[in-house]
């Protein structure tokens, strides 16, 4: 071998060395730091969402605009959006341009549109009124499927006896039935209407979580009574945190393994019918122990303005729920 081409060689491996150095020393860095566990995540919390319920709440008409809530949600820092449907306007629900409007807008901020909370009402000896119901509950479907949302809310609807909902809130949600009948009378009816929806269910891809809320959903009992017996894959549980006035940790732990929604409610500045002083810490640890890594969808109602109440409801909901 020349002189010349040895040097050659030599200098190349110096050069390729001393190229590789800066590689070298960033790969035992590398090698130094803790490596993490294999399936741990990068996430270390639930996700969490707004529902738009907790600007609107029936009667902010200035937060009622679900752009604005959309928006608002982005910059509180939150990671989803849940709608409220009840909150959207008829004419606009016909239009199917302006709900693709509202997940371009989401999609545009990073922000996924995960849940949809319906009303309907099948507590009623009435058949074509429940037949109404089922009918607007299929298309309520098809709304979250035109959304790409996952999750609808659903619920048993309430008998209607009560001369308002502040009355219903006064009596602690009990509510008696229509004379001459009585909740085992209306079991039937509700798993019927929703036996009928589980089709468009499926066929949609949309998850329907039965709230405990009210009506026959008052109780866990109630809840299970009507999701064992429907037995669909596509009929669950939404939970939601502050609808158990009494022993919540004892009932939310009978919901937390058919959950698939969390919706966590929040008191500051003392709650518009009620406050619950949650231990929200606990209520983690118990969906953790059942397995829920999901959404917790963040449901204000509380009387503080809602630009600093929600904020702290979002730092709260983060220390709470970190993924087991």
């Amino acid at each position: 071998m020349s002189h010349t081409r040895r040097r050659f060689i030599a200098l190349g491996a110096t050069g390729a060395a001393a190229s590789l150095a800066p590689v070298s020393t960033a790969l035992a860095r590398v090698r130094r730091q803790p490596s993490p566990s294999v399936g741990s995540g990068a996430r270390t919390t639930h996700p969490i969402a707004l529902s738009t319920y907790s600007l609107w709440r029936f009667t902010n008409d200035d937060l009622r605009d679900m752009d604005k809530c959309i928006d608002l949600a982005d910059e509180f820092g939150f990671d989803g959006v849940e709608i409220l449907l009840y909150q959207i306007e008829q004419n606009e629900l016909i239009s199917r341009s302006r709900l693709m409007e509202y997940k371009r807008r989401a999609q545009r901020l990073g922000l996924p549109l995960m849940g949809l909370s319906t009303h309907q009402g099948f507590l009623s000896p009435d058949r074509e009124q429940r037949d109404f119901n089922i009918d607007r509950t299929i298309a309520q479907i098809e709304i979250a499927y035109d959304l790409g949302i996952p999750t609808m809310r659903v619920n048993t609807g309430r008998w209607g006896t009560s001369k308002d909902f502040d009355a219903l809130m006064a009596n602690r949600g009990i509510e008696p039935p229509l004379p001459g009948y009585t909740d085992e009378d209306a079991f039937p009816w509700v798993i019927d209407a929703f036996e009928r929806c589980m089709p468009a269910a499926e066929r949609c891809g949309v998850v329907l979580g039965l709230e405990n809320h009210w009506g026959l959903g008052l109780t866990p009992e109630g809840i299970l009574r009507i999701v064992d017996a429907v037995d669909s894959p596509w009929l669950q549980i939404t939970t939601d945190t502050g609808n158990f006035l009494e022993e919540p940790y004892e009932r939310l732990a009978r919901l937390a393994p058919r959950t698939v929604l969390v919706q966590a409610k929040t008191y500051y500045g003392g709650g518009q019918w009620y406050t619950l002083d949650l231990d929200y810490a606990r209520i983690g640890q118990i969906l953790n122990e059942h397995g829920y890594r999901g959404w917790i969808s963040l449901e204000f109602e509380g009387m503080e303005d809602y630009r600093t109440a929600i904020p702290q409801s979002l730092a709260l909901l983060r220390a709470s729920f970190p993924r087991g």
